[in-house]
């Protein structure tokens, strides 16, 4: 982009020290984001970062807590007699390998405690492996965000251009998305073609598992059965899908969490109007589109996989059927009802869909068994895949006793799960129970008739 006059170079340093992101220069110049960061590289229009002062000036603090700011550059004079301009930064670092964890942001429906837990997991194994671990999360109400959690933390928003300055400074040899929900997720593609060295799977294999084409091609190619479905960008699109596989059809937009703004939709009519919604809840992204599977039963499995095998941390039946988000469904680990012939192909089916994808750490998937007179010992579909944490991996760590999300970090940096030691699906001989917190008397004017949207905002555990 080039060097600014110094009055324009002024006038982009006023901008960032007055809070103006680089989206929102972006649109001010009518420039993209990744120019406008361009452009304040070359311009040494760069942040620094502070300690937060827990000690109030009594007396020195050692709490690793940094925040970004734009001070007025300090200057100096060299050595050769000319000025130099001068950003004091406050980071602490050692000579340790930096592993950059992202958090998940505000807790919300759908995106809670449970991928704290994971992000937590994931810094104390990092750091017990010889790593220096950095956190990034902007929600002070979580474990992650506590003072002995991690070696350095962040409290900076889940954003591209926050992000990109935490690693321009830290340089880490790794940067993890899977442990913090979608947020980080959304960021995992823009974060590699910007240079950010992601660990574990691949943004590339993450995007393929929300392209329902590309999803589509890769389980025909593996032999595994999904509901009849597709994508759209318009409402005319979704008639036409609409019509081929037929109503009821259950809709939602793509590159969401928590089954947001998800419907099971049973005419044209209703079509429509969902629609408009779902445009406003993923612009830009296409609405998916699958046969409702009236009846089915449900089933969340979590695995990990190294990249040459993988193992099922645990096979969880919800009690609701299909239809109920997973999020508000009780599950019962290990399963209750499922037979042999079915419990053999979810583990089968899990293998192939985590090596196919080329997962590094933590996996799970959806599946549905429909029950038919064409096919009375169950048909067993893939609903989703996420190569990545989920809600699940705090109930299923402590009803077997596996540290899933620790064990999965380490995988990340390269250790085998033989040398880790976890090659078997574990086994136990009591029953687990999650049931959903439901905050319907907070919400008084919520309707409690549960759906494939998620309600809950937390879950409790029992064990018979």
């Amino acid at each position: 982009m080039g060097q600014l006059p110094n009055e324009k170079r002024v006038q982009l340093w006023e901008a960032k020290k007055n809070g103006f992101s680089d989206v929102q220069i972006s649109h001010l110049l009518g420039i993209s984001e990744e120019e406008v960061r361009e452009l304040r590289i070359e311009n040494g229009v760069v942040p620094v970062f502070k300690l937060v002062d827990t000690c109030a000036g009594e007396f020195e603090a050692y709490t690793p807590y940094y925040y970004s700011c734009y001070e007025s550059p300090v200057l100096s004079i060299g050595e050769d007699g000319q000025p130099n301009s001068l950003n004091e930064s406050e980071i602490r670092k050692s000579d340790k390998p930096t592993v950059m964890i992202l958090g998940g942001g505000a807790n919300r429906i759908g995106q809670g405690i449970e991928f704290d837990y994971c992000c937590c997991h994931a810094a104390f194994a990092l750091r017990d492996a010889g790593y220096d671990t950095v956190m990034v999360n902007s929600n002070p109400e979580t474990v992650s965000t506590d003072y002995d959690t991690s070696t350095r933390l962040y409290f900076e928003p889940l954003t591209f251009e926050n992000v990109m300055n935490i690693i321009e400074v830290e340089k880490p040899v790794g940067v993890i998305v899977q442990f913090g929900g979608q947020t980080p997720l959304n960021l995992a593609t823009r974060l590699e073609e910007a240079g950010a060295p992601i660990i574990g799977t691949s943004p590339a294999s993450i995007d393929r598992t929300e392209d329902r084409k590309s999803f589509g091609a890769f389980l025909d190619e593996l032999g595994i059965s999904q509901p009849a479905g597709g994508t759209a960008t318009n409402f005319d699109e979704a008639v036409e899908v609409a019509r081929s596989i037929g109503f009821p059809v259950l809709v939602r937009p793509s590159f969401v969490l928590g089954g947001r703004a998800m419907e099971i939709v049973f005419d044209e009519e209703s079509l429509k109007k969902y629609i408009a919604r779902a445009a406003e809840v993923s612009p830009g992204k296409p609405i998916l589109i699958d046969r409702f599977l009236d009846g089915a039963i449900e089933v969340d499995v979590d695995a990990i996989c190294d990249g040459d095998i993988a193992v099922v941390g645990g096979i969880m039946e919800h009690i609701e059927q299909a239809g109920i988000h997973s999020g508000d469904s009780a599950c019962v680990l290990p399963p209750r009802s499922l037979s042999p012939k079915i419990l053999k192909e979810i583990r089968e089916n899990t293998e192939k869909l985590a090596l196919g994808l080329e997962v590094k750490g933590l996996m799970n998937v959806q599946y549905a068994v429909q029950y038919t007179d064409e096919h009375p010992e169950g048909k067993l579909f893939v609903i989703e895949v996420n190569p990545r944490a989920s809600r699940t991996v705090p109930f299923v760590s402590k009803a077997t006793g596996v540290p899933l999300a620790r064990l999965a970090s380490l995988v990340m940096i390269g250790k085998s799960l033989k040398e880790l030691g976890f090659t078997e699906e574990p086994k136990i001989d009591y029953f687990c129970v999650k049931e959903a917190v439901l905050p319907f008397i907070k919400f008084t004017d919520v309707d409690p008739l549960l759906g494939p949207e998620m309600r809950s905002t937390g879950e409790v555990m029992g064990i018979a």
